[in-house]
């Protein structure tokens, strides 16, 4: 049994775990900044981005993909200017036909391009590819210390590891930056502290947490992450730094047992087949936020901004 759990399961939960939490700590200041949907158009825009950068390489790799997410946002950002002058209209309906055309155009660019080689299809951009992630030469738990078997490790693992540990560092780094710009930006300016350069570090750190988790969870974790944990989190605390310790909380409880449902629930109601990880990871992440809603201690001041 323990043999099948770490060759089978242990790698894929593990991956789901850390770019829960990789995106989750970010999500908790865009919240805060009333900038929630900045990870829904995130995980929009690199799609198209993504796409571009295999066809160009041929490969999926992190450094084409970070710049081919990163040239889709200039891209995205341009377009939305032009919507903006050119139609006249408010910014959040430019915003609203940029990122939903630029996703559409990246899942045609998917279904027209031949990425058999690869896991890059239109399932695997909104689901992604968790329950393929298996530790081949994993043989028991002392794989755990055996270099030859460490060596096998799915290469999403270590990319998300790195990722999640950097998103961790950056937000201790900065903790006192982000915690005064995102409460009190003019007091924040009057210290003299970079605000827009703390807001866009802020947008492009959730963006490479979006980036590094598509590959092995789809765009679906991605948009649940940056918003699910974060807000049941805002609803159980008044305190910014309990808030995060919630969230990181909702985000590997959602992710373990959401993954474990997703394999053993439909057999334990009778079913034959599993279900998507992804798609079950997302859904216990909702239901967490459901049950903060409806039991949160701080529900009844869901409109008030955290304390410092």
């Amino acid at each position: 049994m323990g043999s099948e759990f770490v060759m089978f399961s242990l790698t894929p939960m593990l991956i789901g775990v850390l770019a829960s939490v990789a995106c989750a700590l970010p999500g908790n200041f865009l919240i805060l900044r009333r900038q929630a949907l900045i990870g829904d158009a995130i995980s929009h825009v690199v799609l198209p981005g993504i796409v571009v950068a295999f066809l160009l390489t041929g490969v999926v790799a992190a450094i084409p993909m970070l710049l081919g997410a990163a040239g889709a946002a200039v891209v995205a950002v341009v377009l939305i200017e032009a919507i903006k002058r050119l139609g006249r209209i408010e910014p959040g309906a430019a915003m609203g036909v940029t990122f939903t055309t630029l996703f559409a155009g990246g899942v045609l660019l998917l279904e027209q391009s031949d990425t058999s080689s690869v896991h890059l299809d239109v399932e695997h951009a909104l689901m992604g590819n968790l329950e393929s992630l298996v530790w081949l030469r994993a043989t028991d738990w002392s794989s755990l210390i055996d270099p030859w078997a460490l060596a096998g490790v799915p290469e999403e693992l270590p990319r998300i590891a790195v990722v999640c540990a950097g998103v961790i560092l950056l937000t201790l780094v900065f903790w006192r930056w982000l915690k005064i710009s995102t409460f009190d930006e003019g007091f924040a300016q009057a210290l003299g502290l970079p605000v827009g350069a703390i807001g866009m570090g802020l947008v492009i750190t959730a963006a490479v947490a979006a980036v590094a988790a598509f590959d092995a969870v789809g765009s679906i974790i991605v948009i649940a992450m940056f918003i699910c944990p974060p807000a049941a989190a805002r609803m159980m605390t008044n305190g910014l730094e309990r808030q995060v310790w919630w969230s990181v909380l909702f985000a590997v409880i959602s992710a373990v047992l959401g993954y474990v449902l997703a394999g053993y629930g439909p057999l334990w109601l009778g079913g034959e087949n599993a279900v998507s990880a992804a798609g079950m990871i997302a859904t216990v992440s909702g239901i967490i936020l459901a049950l903060a809603c409806a039991f949160g201690p701080h529900r009844a001041r869901v409109g008030a901004r955290a304390e410092v």
